[in-house]
């Protein structure tokens, strides 16, 4: 793919996330700093494509233009679809794009069906079952008090943590999708565990809470692999270069890893914690789980080897 590819695709992402004009501004910013970040991959001026997207001073049709590659294209299209979906349902502006999008890059009947996998997975509840959605109570009040076994719930924040690891390393744009719902359902497991039925628009506030957008935190997986060429063929299913995607899956099993233990901190401890004890506590796990990434990289790159990227919706759901 040529810079000029990257750079478009890139920019459909960022015109991608800011469509539905209802972002929070604690999501603007998080989406910023991932553009400062990530700056200075492949020369790219990300910083300057975030402020021409918001300053409208970039369009679809010109950003067209330049994916000439039936894979640059069907990229392009990918990572817009997952950036309107990473925060839940699409919108009805969402769903407008979107179509703009696949009319102005001359895709098939194809793209469409990837949209609505990817609606799919966005539209899988966080509770295990409808029913118990239904059922859900207040989340300030505990269905009722419990004492769950902490050694049970570090082992499945572990599992939680090298499953999204792995599933960062696979090339498929709706594998990096199905990070979010899978922390989602994380967090309502260890509420529940403790008493506490929530629901999904809890969760998300929660996930802000200590600093996790959706939508930006999809934004930085995916950067992440394209900037750092660790796509591979798109559609393919092949795995490719583990080695060397150490830090790609770093921060999934990190950001995971450190969502799941300040969840458990928070509700055994009745949710009396302030934000700012939240947010510092969580970039506290993070490095933590930063450095034991590299000690359960091998367990991780075993779980990519064995997943299944075109059964992914099967995967969120049965978490």
């Amino acid at each position: 793919m040529s810079p000029s590819e990257t750079k478009s695709i890139v920019t459909l992402s960022l015109l991608a996330a800011f469509v539905d004009g209802e972002k929070h501004e604690r999501e603007r910013a998080e989406i910023k700093r991932i553009a400062e970040g990530l700056s200075q991959a492949d020369g790219l001026n990300l910083p300057t494509l975030y402020q021409d997207v918001l300053m409208k001073r970039v369009s679809l049709a010109s950003v067209a233009g330049e994916l000439r590659s039936t894979e640059a294209r069907q990229l392009a299209y990918e990572m817009a679809v997952c950036v309107c979906d990473a925060d839940g349902t699409q919108s009805e502006a969402e769903r407008m794009f979107l179509v703009d999008v696949r009319t102005s890059l001359g895709l098939d009947a194809s793209a469409a069906a990837f949209s609505q996998k990817a609606e799919e997975i966005a539209a899988v509840p966080v509770a295990a079952t409808a029913a118990a959605a239904a059922a859900s109570v207040p989340a300030s009040v505990p269905v009722a008090p419990k004492n769950p076994d902490t050694a049970e719930l570090d082992k499945s924040i572990l599992n939680a943590s090298i499953l999204n690891g792995a599933l960062e390393l696979l090339p498929e744009t709706l594998s990096t999708m199905a990070i979010i719902p899978l922390q989602m359902k994380l967090v309502y497991r260890i509420g529940k565990s403790y008493g506490y039925e929530l629901d999904s628009g809890h969760i998300k506030d929660f996930l802000a809470t200590v600093g996790v957008g959706l939508t930006s935190q999809y934004l930085e997986q995916a950067g992440r692999k394209l900037l750092g060429s660790l796509l591979g063929k798109v559609g393919g299913g092949l795995l490719r270069g583990l080695g060397n995607q150490a830090v790609s899956s770093g921060m999934s099993f990190a950001s995971t890893y450190a969502l799941g233990h300040v969840a458990k901190r928070y509700y055994a401890g009745g949710r009396t914690l302030s934000a700012q004890t939240l947010k510092d506590a969580f970039s506290g796990v993070v490095k933590e789980g930063q450095n034991l990434q590299t000690q359960y990289l091998p367990a991780i790159q075993e779980k990519a080897r064995t997943l299944d990227a075109g059964k992914v919706l099967s995967l969120v759901r049965g978490a």
